[in-house]
């Protein structure tokens, strides 16, 4: 059964089996390209700039954030099908670099194609 995994660039140890992705628009502060063992830099299947500075890691918009990226993210197949196609082959990590662990874009996008791969 293929994992979908998150992990944040600052803590990833590249240890897990399969391949791993950046899922942010913003590529992380203060980490060299070169660092960071990446299979893709999947910038457009994060949230819009404006939809992230909007949202701003602010819990209490956490509900409202989730249902607008997951509008964004339904307009954009394009944008995230590439790792439905990578998951159906094996293990997938998702990268990101938001402090909070509960409340980012990496944790809606894990949901979201939890729900889309083949059974």
């Amino acid at each position: 059964m293929t994992t979908i995994r998150l992990s944040r660039v600052y803590d990833h140890e590249p240890k897990h089996p399969g391949r791993a992705f950046l899922v942010e628009r913003l590529w992380p502060r203060g980490v060299r390209r070169d660092e960071l063992k990446l299979d893709g830099w999947l910038k457009d299947v994060a949230p819009s700039t404006e939809l992230r500075q909007w949202f701003s890691h602010d819990p209490a918009k956490w509900e409202e954030f989730r249902r607008r990226y997951v509008t964004e993210l339904d307009a954009k197949q394009q944008a995230w099908k590439p790792l439905v196609d990578a998951a159906a082959s094996g293990d997938v990590t998702l990268l990101y670099s938001s402090r909070d662990r509960e409340h980012n874009n990496a944790v809606v996008l894990h949901d979201y194609l939890l729900d889309r791969l083949p059974n």
